[in-house]
């Protein structure tokens, strides 16, 4: 079809009128509206639809609501009955006789429905009574469970305790083994004590002392044995130690979270040394070895002309001659151990390792030891003064802390590891909440030791359980930092269950709480005196008034 059409209209009974006509042309397809086909011609005819907007309704001013209803009606159904009539018969075989049965009344139909119900609700109830007796049942064999996994768990607990504990006063290793060790011998000697002022009198009881004391010496004499057995085995531990920690690579972790390692010439040179102490050390190699470890270390301390590297060349030159004449290695011990003294002072040298003076202790620079050092007045040796304990509330420095230890040993022999634990728990327990928490890294041990020992007198504030082992310190009110008036001792399930309450006045009991806030008012009043927990208390009280 074209764009534009020519149509003739008529305008009157005679006249006609040519007019132009454009084509516009859809931009989209006409939707099918049905229609109809003429069978006869074949010509179909498809419904039209109007193109023309439907005119709008004028707006009145007033907003129009439209519902809907619906409503079922019954119409009239016309049926009909065939019967037996003339000229036509229909069968009763398939016919049944309906007879009028009870009449029930409305009261009777509301009667039975209400016995039905309540025969329903008989039946539903024992279902639900059953299922409860179920769920009780089956939470009681699991409580059970639990509680006898749970009494197994202690017992093993308590037994590899025990175990360990045999083993440490066996085998002593460390200061706090030692610690035990005196703590035991000082109950053996008070108990012996009692009961030799109990069964015996006059001159049996002047000779049980006697032998009483002459037993404490043996049993200090072999504990000194051990503690000298033990010194010289950690010393080479923590030798080892030193020097694998100088031949660790650089590490720093990545924004990926990812660890990067880097060997520096330092380290390299750090980590040949450390090899090189090792094979020297070794104990029973074949004389082959022996000799190529002494020519390793000869061509190690020759890069550097000195006394000491001079010395150590000599050795290795007698060694290794002794060696040849097939002397005997137990005749050679000495030897090996000046060796191996004289090749660490080397390594300690940073001028020969410089990544050992990352390490040292002692600082390369003699003016820095002036600094920060104290005068002892039990030993009388001046050390720096990380020697020295120092208390929260101390103002002076008195001895350090090899004489606290020797006047421990000698007189009182208490043990301080389970104070020790408890403080390292609580520190951990600190950290994790991570809300800059102060007071608690302030407290030393001899601090947290006054606030068990005097104040929770060494129980849990519960079940009065005495086992400082198995006792934890732990916030009194978890909203608020820990300090010494806001905490509370427990044991550790007993600190487990506290740390869940959320309202502590609905779970204790007035009288309860009432010891609780006697306690932390005597701590407060203690810890006031320290210059350094005045700010905390001061904010203390205002946080504890905000919330």
């Amino acid at each position: 079809m074209p764009d534009v059409v020519t149509v003739r209209v008529q305008t009157d009974l005679d006249s006609f009128q040519d007019v132009v006509v454009k084509i516009e042309r859809p931009t989209y397809h006409k939707p099918f509206l049905g229609g109809f086909k003429n069978r006869i011609s074949g010509v179909e005819f498809h419904n039209a639809g109007s193109q023309t907007k439907p005119k709008k309704r004028p707006d009145k001013g007033i907003q129009l609501f439209s519902f809907e209803k619906n409503k079922p009606q019954k119409t009239k159904n016309t049926t009909s009955t065939q019967m037996t009539k003339i000229g036509l018969y229909v069968s009763n075989r398939t016919d049944k006789l309906v007879s009028p049965g009870k009449y029930v009344t409305a009261d009777e139909y509301h009667r039975r429905r209400l016995e039905a119900v309540i025969v329903l609700q008989t039946y539903f109830r024992r279902w639900h009574a059953i299922n409860v007796v179920q769920n009780l049942r089956e939470q009681k064999r699991l409580r059970l469970a639990w509680e006898a996994q749970e009494q197994l768990r202690r017992k093993r607990e308590k037994e590899e305790k025990l175990r360990k504990e045999n083993q440490r006063r066996l085998n002593p290793k460390t200061k706090e083994d030692f610690e035990r060790l005196y703590h035991d011998l000082q109950l053996w000697m008070q108990e012996e004590t009692e009961r030799i002022n109990r069964t015996l009198t006059g001159a049996e009881r002047k000779a049980a002392f006697c032998g009483l004391q002459e037993k404490e010496a043996q049993l200090i004499a072999s504990i000194g044995r051990q503690k000298l057995n033990a010194d010289k085995e950690n010393q080479q531990k923590a030798i080892l130690h030193f020097l694998n920690k100088c031949a660790q690579p650089k590490r720093w972790k990545a924004y990926d979270g990812k660890i990067t390692e880097m060997d520096t010439q330092y380290t390299l040179r750090a980590r040949e040394l450390f090899e090189i102490y090792r094979s020297v050390c070794m104990i029973g190699i074949p004389k082959e070895e022996r000799i190529n470890v002494l020519l390793t270390l000869g061509h190690t301390v020759k890069e550097h002309e000195c006394n000491l590297t001079r010395e150590i060349v000599e050795l290795i030159a007698r060694e290794a001659d002794l060696i040849s004449r097939e002397v005997k290695e137990c005749n050679l011990e000495g030897l090996r151990k000046r060796i191996c003294t004289l090749f660490l002072q080397y390594i300690k040298t940073p001028e020969f390792n410089p990544e050992v003076a990352r390490i040292l202790k002692v600082p390369s620079d003699p003016l820095k030891l002036y600094k920060n050092v104290n005068f002892c007045r039990s030993c009388e040796n001046y050390l720096p003064s990380t020697k020295f304990p120092v208390t929260a509330n101390s103002r002076t420095v008195n001895r350090c802390l090899m004489c606290c230890k020797l006047s421990n040993e000698a007189h009182r022999r208490e043990e301080f590891l389970k104070y020790k634990l408890i403080l390292e728990n609580l520190r951990k327990s600190e950290a994790d909440y991570q809300d800059d928490a102060k007071i608690v890294f302030l407290i030393q041990q001899q601090d947290l030791q006054y606030l068990i020992e005097q104040i929770w007198d060494c129980q849990s504030a519960l079940s009065a359980c005495n086992d400082l082992y198995d006792l934890v310190m732990v916030r009194w009110d978890k909203q608020l930092e820990w300090s010494p008036w806001n905490t509370i001792l427990l044991t550790k399930d007993e600190a487990d269950a506290h740390l869940k309450l959320c309202n502590l006045k609905e779970a204790y009991t007035a009288t309860f709480i009432h010891r609780m806030n006697h306690k932390h008012i005597w701590a407060k009043s203690y810890f006031a005196q320290i210059p350094a927990m005045t700010s905390f208390l001061q904010m203390n009280d205002n946080q504890a008034n905000a919330n």
